[in-house]
């Protein structure tokens, strides 16, 4: 072989990897908006990172994923939806009800999978829950509102109770909407309920305050991103000012609160995590159904409410699925 025919076909063979690499498709990237922060959701974060597997996707390895955090600041959101939207992202993973809102506010064309503890219908992010439409489709833990159910249990564990507060994040929900969910159920029960309102820390002592005054028998918290943050101070503080509480989160009563009642939270962001990798795979969120929990679980805890001097009825902690003793 010649000098200069041999340098020619080292040359060639050096090129070649480079034009082949320049010749692949681009790792689609995950546009991940959260509303709490990364440690705070770590175990959410897992759960969704199951689901990408389960439909063939691992991180570094065939996608990528990009995130924005609003450490609970929601008015945060929009800015790093529109970040995110720049960045050109494949698809919009939106975890917690406030991403989603900041996430559909935000594009009508790129698709957006969310996670929320609402009926997307009626908050106004799908069209129906078999058929979506439009570009976003995702994962409740709900299959009915929980928010009256809420009250039911606080009535059975206190049977006495007639004077009850709900604690609502104004900046995620709207005060007189929950009011309306919750007042029908409280007058059933022949309970006077009260709205309070909390966004951060600070506000927590305004509200033990007035639940005093008020001379509350029981307190609802309504589920919110920065609620299940704070699990563990408002468990504290239902004890310290003796208040008997329900919420919608498992570790709210393992760290002392009383009582909680939800649907299987890390299922849902396992199946957000699918449904991502699915439209990954060219599938439209429009024609996929929003799923739905369908298993629920009550967990009461006993030594609380013995702390508490309840006398919780027998039939209450035969029905509960989990006691803390």
């Amino acid at each position: 072989m010649r000098r200069r025919e041999f340098i020619s076909l080292i040359g060639s063979a050096a090129a070649w990897p480079l034009t082949a690499r320049a010749q692949q498709p681009a790792m689609p990237v995950i546009g991940l908006l959260g509303s709490a922060t990364a440690s705070d959701w770590a175990s959410n974060v897992n759960a969704f990172r199951q689901g990408l597997r389960d439909a063939g996707y691992v991180e570094g390895r065939n996608v990528a994923i990009e995130a924005r955090w609003a450490n609970s600041q929601y008015e945060r959101l929009p800015a790093m939806a529109a970040e995110l939207i720049q960045r050109q992202v494949t698809v919009i993973t939106a975890f917690s009800t406030p991403a989603a809102r900041a996430a559909k506010a935000a594009t009508t064309t790129i698709p957006i999978v969310f996670t929320t503890n609402r009926d997307p219908v009626e908050i106004g992010l799908v069209a129906s829950l078999s058929h979506p439409g439009g570009n976003m489709t995702g994962a409740t833990n709900l299959s009915v509102e929980v928010e009256p159910k809420l009250v039911e249990l606080m009535h059975d564990a206190v049977p006495g109770a007639k004077i009850i507060a709900a604690l609502v994040n104004p900046t995620n929900f709207n005060p007189e909407t929950i009011s309306r969910s919750l007042q029908p159920a409280a007058r059933t029960f022949g309970m006077q309920l009260h709205v309070l309102n909390a966004s951060s820390e600070s506000d927590f002592d305004t509200v033990f305050a007035t639940l005093h005054e008020l001379r509350a028998d029981g307190l609802v918290v309504v589920d919110d991103a920065f609620f299940n943050t704070q699990s563990k101070e408002l468990a504290g503080l239902t004890i310290r000012h003796a208040i008997p509480a329900i919420f919608q989160n498992r570790e709210f009563t393992v760290a002392g609160g009383l009582m909680s009642y939800t649907g299987s939270v890390p299922e849902s962001y396992r199946q957000a995590g699918v449904y991502t990798g699915r439209i990954l795979k060219g599938e439209r969120p429009a024609d996929l159904p929003v799923v739905q929990g369908t298993r629920f679980e009550l967990v009461i805890n006993f030594k609380t409410a013995k702390v508490l001097r309840l006398n919780v009825p027998i039939g209450l902690l035969n029905a509960a699925d989990e006691v803390i003793e």
